[in-house]
């Protein structure tokens, strides 16, 4: 079987940043997937779902309350590597066009306190399995240590390896 694309990326010089990972033409329109990686792969401790869980709540409604991007938002979601999230959106984008977006959506999570939305068994299949307070400390560290300075080099993915088995 083929590799595929997200496969090729060298996750040992991979570091956070928020790069494109892939661009899908769907008759006329392109859907730009981007990798927002939170942690270093192989590196650093991945997140636990219950923080992921919160990270997906807290942002999907950020981007879906977006007055500029909510109708272009397709899907937001972790990895399931748990060392970041991707954001699926319609149209043709780089990477420094969503980092204003990305920064916003961060920052709401980390200052978010009260009730999680979507955390009730009525609207959630797994509804207790959330922590809030680990989800703002995570988005706090991606702010300090990744967007607040992003620069070129955490924009654009890494070469991509050869076959590397």
């Amino acid at each position: 079987m083929e590799k595929i694309a997200s496969f090729t990326i060298d996750h040992v010089k991979l570091e956070p940043g928020i790069y494109v990972s892939r661009k899908d033409h769907i008759g006329k329109e392109v859907v730009t997937t981007f990798d927002l990686r939170m942690t270093s792969p192989n590196d650093e401790p991945v997140m636990n779902t219950a923080e992921m869980h919160t990270l997906e709540h807290l942002g999907a409604t950020y981007l879906r309350n977006d007055p500029e991007y909510k109708d272009k938002i397709v899907y937001f979601g972790p990895m399931g590597c748990r060392t970041g999230c991707y954001l699926l959106m319609a149209g043709d984008y780089e990477s420094r066009d969503i980092v204003k977006l990305i920064t916003g959506m961060y920052e709401f999570i980390r200052d978010f306190r009260g009730e999680i939305p979507g955390a009730r068994a009525l609207d959630c299949g797994n509804y207790l399995d959330h922590n809030l307070a680990m989800t703002n400390y995570v988005a706090n560290r991606y702010l300090e240590n990744t967007l607040y300075k992003i620069d070129e080099e955490h924009l654009i993915y890494p070469e991509k390896t050869e076959d590397m088995e």
